[in-house]
């Protein structure tokens, strides 16, 4: 099993109801199953969010989603943030 930790910020903490917590994925699984099985533990609120949501594994963005997961690796949930 690969173990991720995900971090959610701003609108996607509040939709997930969590601040962080970890996933177990199969090993060589991609952002994309990531995405999945948050959208089925969270399937509420956070849907919506991860649609318009930037992505960070390990502090680099995330723009394939087929990119593999390696295992103790931190997913980042970005939603779009207004300012300027």
């Amino acid at each position: 099993m690969t173990t991720v930790l995900v971090r959610y910020f701003a609108s996607a903490r509040a939709a997930s109801g969590v601040e962080q917590e970890t996933l177990q994925l199969p090993v060589g699984a991609s952002v994309r199953e990531a995405l999945g099985a948050l959208r089925e533990r969270h399937p509420e609120k956070l849907p919506r969010v991860l649609e318009a949501a930037s992505f960070l594994l390990d502090g680099i963005a995330v723009r394939d989603h087929s990119r593999a997961v390696p295992d103790g690796s931190e997913l980042d949930v970005l939603p779009p943030f207004a300012g300027g």
